[in-house]
């Protein structure tokens, strides 16, 4: 096993165990739940709400892979919706599994290399896909306090504090990645430094075909970014996109919350806090946000409703957005792995 294959392992063995203490201390802070009790309440659900939950749930993954497609298309380099789900899935496994939301970046553009996509390409990409990803979080947050101006007060000290962080934090990396985008010079500049000097401590060898290689994948870049300059419709139908995919997440506990009874009239408000929620845990340094994200939506959802039922529909659609998707999306990925393998 080679260094990057025990980084994977370290952290999906970190994933599981924090996934298992996250759930554990969940069922012991209520006395009233409990696995069985959770199973019962989804076998008692409305059939066509909890449905629309798990196709909303697939649609996270969806729209992301059309996403991705769309931006490939815009520059030239068409793929069909099938590579499309393995970029997105490696993508959400990934990220939920790495301490960085960023951490399936590396693995889409694995396969879209593997796909003929140059690495240039495939970076500048990722990079508008992922400003795009962070602009439709601070849209939809904006759009929570537009629809339903108190869901914000709902909220403890902790939780608010940590809402303002994310929404400060995720408009300083829109703005990066966009600099990014623009000007790409400063970024090759630096990653030229650091392989001069891995090579000056004998770490790395063969330095010239290595920075060869780097100036070919800085022209596509260049080349890609000055295309999608000039296009702004790649742009807007990536947040599209973007937002569609961040919107069908976001929806989910609403919808589990009426499937389990809960009023219509609470949708608006249920929606408007998960949409704070999420800017609230999504750049927090833990593998999948397990636990800040259960603490945010079990603090937001207490002020609605009483704390037990605040803990259900946390595990329902926690369990469905996060380790059934995430589960999943690791299996496609690696389906979609091995029959790249097994075509080469």
């Amino acid at each position: 096993m080679n260094r990057s294959q025990m980084k994977k392992a370290f952290w999906m063995v970190l994933t599981l165990a924090l996934s298992v203490l996250t759930v554990a201390a969940l069922l012991k802070q209520s006395e009233s739940m409990s696995i069985e009790t959770l199973m019962k309440k989804i076998s008692e659900a409305d059939t066509k709400w909890i449905t629309a939950a798990i196709i909303s749930t697939a649609c996270y993954v969806i729209f992301e892979a059309v996403a991705l497609c769309s931006i490939l298309k815009g520059i030239g380099y068409k793929q069909n919706i099938n590579r499309g789900l393995i970029y997105s899935t490696s993508d959400v496994y990934f990220s939920a599994i790495t301490p960085s939301a960023t951490g399936g970046q590396p693995a889409s553009a694995f396969f879209m290399l593997k796909d003929g996509v140059p690495a240039g390409v495939a970076s500048a990409a990722l990079i508008l896909n992922l400003m795009m990803y962070n602009a439709a979080i601070i849209f939809l947050g904006i759009v929570a306090i537009i629809i339903a101006p108190r869901s914000f007060i709902g909220f403890g000290i902790a939780a608010k504090v940590l809402i303002i962080l994310g929404f400060v934090g995720l408009s300083l990396l829109t703005v990066l990645f966009f600099s990014i985008l623009r000007n790409s010079k400063k970024v090759f500049s630096v990653i030229r430094r650091i392989l001069n000097f891995l090579a000056s401590k004998k770490i790395i060898h063969r330095l010239e075909p290595r920075l060869q290689k780097l100036t070919k994948i800085e022209a596509d870049y260049k080349n890609c970014a000055k295309l999608m300059a000039g296009k702004t419709r790649i742009m807007f139908k990536a947040f599209f996109w973007n937002v569609l995919q961040r919107a069908s997440q976001i929806i989910v506990p609403a919808l589990v919350y009426i499937s389990l009874g809960g009023k219509c009239s609470l949708v608006k408000m249920l929606f408007s806090k998960q949409c704070l929620i999420n800017i609230g845990y999504n750049y927090v340094p833990i593998p999948g946000a397990l636990g800040i994200a259960d603490y945010l939506m079990i603090d937001g959802f207490s002020s609605i409703m009483f704390k037990d039922a605040a803990f259900e529909l946390d595990m329902i659609s926690r369990g469905l957005t996060f380790y059934i998707c995430v589960t999943l999306s690791g299996l496609i990925t690696l389906l979609g792995y091995l029959k790249g393998r097994h075509k080469k």
